[in-house]
């Protein structure tokens, strides 16, 4: 499927642009030794936010590396791993594009894909961009957030196993475009991925369905 072309943890800032907590680990750097993923998070990083980040479904966090490729074009400077705040840069690997439910192995850690990355003003402001959250949700490639059902060590250079597949193929970037009132027509089929979305984001995102189906926002 592809593999890991790094692993990163936080350094943490501070600045305005972190918001109320006035501090954010959202900035990430390759680390070169193995880093132990545990359900818990990731060994040796850092949540600043526990309000909005470090929850089980949220243990973990890759980016392609194709979109940071993307992003560099587009903001006309070179962003590097862990610049999205991902703890895992990936290559090969539309993590976008992966289904809800789907399970990994990489390295001696098995993980599972829970749901989209959604933009916000803490990840505007460390990007400096002040449009970021509109372009980000216009170009809708998120990202993966991961849960860690076996804990173990991941390292740059291990690939990425999928392990399995639910059959209902409802992808990230899907349950992100309902999610974001983008795409009322994928309703139907983002419903059958409910089961498999962590119980906090099913309850928002079945709301989002039965608007969208509706035909009210």
């Amino acid at each position: 499927m592809g593999i890991v072309q790094s692993v990163n943890v936080a350094v943490v800032r501070t600045g305005e642009w972190t918001g109320r907590v006035g501090r954010s680990g959202i900035d990430k750097q390759p680390v070169a030794r193995p880093v132990r993923f545990e359900p818990t998070g990731v060994r040796g990083d850092t949540v600043c936010d526990r309000k909005h980040h470090g929850a089980w479904y949220q243990a973990a966090y890759a980016f392609d590396r194709e979109e940071l490729g993307h992003w560099s074009q587009v903001l006309g400077r070179e962003l590097v791993p862990g610049n999205a705040g991902e703890n895992l840069t990936l290559v090969d690997v539309d993590s976008s594009s992966a289904v809800i439910g789907e399970r990994w192995r990489i390295g001696g850690a098995v993980l599972r894909v829970t749901g989209p990355r959604t933009p916000c003003r803490v990840f505007a402001g460390f990007w400096d961009v002040q449009s970021l959250v509109k372009q980000f949700t216009e170009h809708g490639r998120t990202g993966a957030y991961l849960a860690v059902e076996e804990p173990g060590e991941i390292t740059a250079g291990d690939t990425v196993e999928v392990l399995s597949r639910p059959e209902h193929g409802v992808q990230v970037a899907e349950v992100f475009a309902v999610s974001m009132n983008r795409a009322p027509e994928l309703a139907e089929h983002v419903e059958r991925g409910l089961a498999d979305l962590p119980e906090k984001w099913r309850e928002s995102v079945a709301a989002k369905v039965a608007s969208a189906r509706s035909g009210t926002r």
